[in-house]
């Protein structure tokens, strides 16, 4: 990269970090009104705070209420009186939005893998960031359901993304199973994405894989080990395929693309107060063709397997890590097997009703994958993110965050422009808000 262009790049970001932190102290200065809660809260007729530390953070009471289906025991009191007791009907269709909105500088830019065009914006205003639309509800004493879908997402206005849509049962013919079949993150086992309090991404999920698929998974509880079993298609949920066997095309569609599933699980419980978690996870993936940029006929063996830990100290601080290790077998080339090693730790700081602080460390090694002439030499990352959040209401905050990158940029070198082209700085600041 240009010694220049570089220097010019980290004054720019320099002068917009002040900019930000005097941009922060305008917006809280601003007085807010919010009105509206959460679905969850409407329902029972209770506060946000009696399940969230800091929204979207679950406190304990929040965990408890996850792990009861999604209700508490008075449901039926928010049911239609019917006089049928098998019809158990909510009184009002059980809705909430969130909205996200900011405005961001950064360094990173947008490359054409295969021509290494560039689109740059220094300054962006992502507004709307996201606008999603949730529900969920008891249906019989033991199923649940729970859904929502995005109606605009990072720039994709008009495109309807449906991401968690999923039924639960918690007592499969009564053997204290527990089963979730729809559409889901596979790694809701360990840290939901969707609670956290950075705008900052669990990149190691996302970078194996572990996010949103199809499928169903079984739990339960031995004493104090928590138990969960999964299978899913293993080839996310954004594609799929018309059936036309016969010739021609018939009203179905094949969801999955290869002929087996992928298994995974994690065995979990509380050892002296720290929760620990051992997941793993074996299935297929399509192989990488084109620098990485597009997916080959082959399928070919996924490995990930690691330790999850959590805890609490005193009543407003909780840390979070996740360790994980992933065996990609000819993902590249036949013969070759490509190991990578990737990671986060957190800590959230809930200081006072109005303001939230957050730290978190995203470190990944692509090892076997360096030097690959793919796009998965970017798997390289080693950022620590700053965050903090004011709360004009539970349900409205402000948001300024910065994240710091600790990599040094490299040049092009191979046929595709690949790697750590450009640096991960960024600030940013905006609003988030749950009604």
């Amino acid at each position: 990269m240009n010694t220049q262009a570089a220097r010019l790049k980290k004054s720019h970001l320099m002068l917009f970090l002040s900019f930000f932190f005097l941009l922060i102290l305008t917006v809280l200065m601003i007085p807010t009104k919010s009105e509206a809660i959460p679905a969850f809260a409407r329902t029972y007729d209770i506060s946000c705070v009696a399940c969230h530390a800091a929204f979207p953070r679950l406190n304990a009471f929040g965990e408890q209420f996850v792990e009861n289906n999604y209700r508490l025991p008075n449901w039926k009191d928010s049911t239609v009186k019917t006089g049928d007791d098998m019809l158990a009907l909510p009184d009002s269709v059980p809705l909430a939005l969130r909205t996200q909105a900011f405005v961001q500088a950064r360094e990173a830019e947008a490359i054409d893998v295969e021509t290494g065009d560039t689109i740059s914006a220094d300054t962006d205003f992502q507004s709307p960031y996201l606008i999603k639309l949730l529900s969920s509800a008891p249906l019989s004493d033991h199923i649940s359901y729970y859904f929502y879908a995005i109606y605009a997402e990072k720039g994709g206005n008009g495109e309807v993304i449906v991401e968690d849509a999923w039924f639960s049962h918690d007592d499969v013919f009564n053997t204290d199973i527990s089963l979730m079949l729809g559409q889901f993150q596979v790694s809701d086992l360990m840290f939901p994405r969707e609670t956290r309090l950075t705008f900052q991404d669990f990149m190691v999920y996302r970078m194996a894989g572990l996010t949103y698929d199809r499928g169903s998974i079984f739990g339960y509880t031995a004493g104090p080990v928590d138990l969960s079993l999964g299978l899913v298609n293993g080839n996310g949920i954004s594609d799929n395929s018309t059936v036309n066997s016969p010739g021609y095309k018939r009203p179905d569609h094949l969801f999955d693309n290869n002929h087996g599933k992928a298994v995974f699980g994690r065995i979990g419980g509380d050892i002296a107060g720290v929760n620990l978690g051992i997941f793993g996870y074996s299935g297929t993936q399509k192989n990488a063709t084109n620098g990485g940029t597009a997916e080959g006929d082959r399928d070919t063996d996924k490995l990930s397997y690691g330790i999850d830990l959590s805890g609490q100290i005193g009543y407003k601080t909780y840390w979070f890590a996740q360790f994980l290790q992933n065996e990609w077998d000819e993902f590249i080339n036949i013969g070759t097997k490509y190991s990578w090693f990737g990671s986060f730790v957190g800590v959230d700081y809930i200081h006072s009703d109005h303001w939230a602080y957050s730290f978190l460390y995203n470190y990944a090694d692509a090892n076997d994958l360096k030097d690959t002439d793919t796009v998965y030499e970017g798997i390289d990352i080693n950022s620590v993110t700053l965050s903090a959040s004011y709360y004009f209401m539970r349900n409205v905050k402000g948001v300024i965050e910065f994240n710091f990158d600790l990599l040094d940029t490299v040049d092009k070198s191979g046929t595709y422009w690949t790697g750590h082209l450009t640096g991960e700085n960024y600030a940013l600041v905006g609003f988030d808000a749950a009604f």
